[in-house]
């Protein structure tokens, strides 16, 4: 928990938890919220829908994944979000997409039926689906050799269902990396094997099902790039986390049998 600290407020801003949320990404703001708090958080949980205002205090994005017509329905309202949330990420605090929310926040995804989608374009990535059929899609579990620093040594898993086929875009004049190698599934997509993209504290993925309760060392990865940032913020250093309060024997049981079956 946190060390001679009076307990402090931490903002979770959730967004178009109505339309994007599907295959359990709930599970991920759940996850935070309950580690958050072990930590000794208040949590504020922040909902941000079509139409609404963007929070002014923020430690945290999270966005899930959705159909095609939800991504349609809410990219031009996002797109107006855009300098705001583009500015709070330049800066360092992190943020968690899912699948299309992923998808959004690159810099196109061209449905299988010939819909452009603009993102907001802070990931180097564009997304085409070939067409609409449900064979081309990317479905299963998946399993990734972690590439984050300081988690080299840790796979992820989770479960992967899209359509949508995404490519690194001028890879190589930016900063941004791949979460990892994949091991079992698809990933990115059906042809290199690379899972996800983080840019600074952004991470984006196809691992839904869910990503954080399954992989409990990537939502300590998150935590802790947030707090760092928030103390930063607010100019200080009694941020002390202490992780080992909470117990994942159980999470850490379960995806190691996973993985055992999947690899073997």
């Amino acid at each position: 928990m946190i060390q001679n600290l009076e307990k402090k407020q931490f903002y979770l801003t959730h967004l178009y938890s109505k339309e994007m949320c599907v295959y359990g990404d709930m599970g991920n703001i759940l996850a935070l919220r309950y580690r958050l708090e072990k930590l000794g958080f208040e949590v504020i949980y922040q909902e941000v829908n079509q139409g609404s205002k963007m929070p002014t205090r923020n430690d945290f994005y999270f966005m899930g994944g959705g159909q095609d017509k939800e991504q349609f329905l809410i990219f031009q309202d996002l797109l107006t979000k855009k300098d705001c949330l583009i500015k709070d990420l330049e800066s360092g605090i992190p943020m968690l997409a899912i699948c299309g929310g992923y998808q959004l926040l690159g810099k196109k995804f061209f449905t299988g039926d010939g819909l452009e989608i603009d993102g907001i374009g802070i990931l180097p990535v564009v997304t085409r689906a070939p067409d609409s059929s449900v064979k081309s899609r990317c479905v299963g579990n998946i399993a990734v050799k972690c590439e984050l620093p300081g988690l080299e040594n840790i796979d992820l898993i989770g479960f992967e269902n899209h359509s949508g086929q995404t490519y690194f875009d001028s890879v190589s004049e930016t900063t941004s990396i791949p979460i990892g190698k994949v091991l079992f599934g698809f990933g990115n997509n059906s042809v290199e094997k690379l899972e996800g993209c983080v840019y600074k504290n952004v991470i984006g993925t196809y691992m839904h099902g869910s990503c954080l309760p399954k992989n409990p060392e990537l939502a300590d990865y998150l935590i802790k790039k947030a707090v760092e940032v928030k103390a930063k913020r607010e100019n200080s250093t009694k941020y002390v986390l202490d992780f080992s309060i909470i117990d994942d024997t159980i999470a850490i049981k379960a995806k190691k049998q996973l993985l055992e079956r999947l690899l073997s």
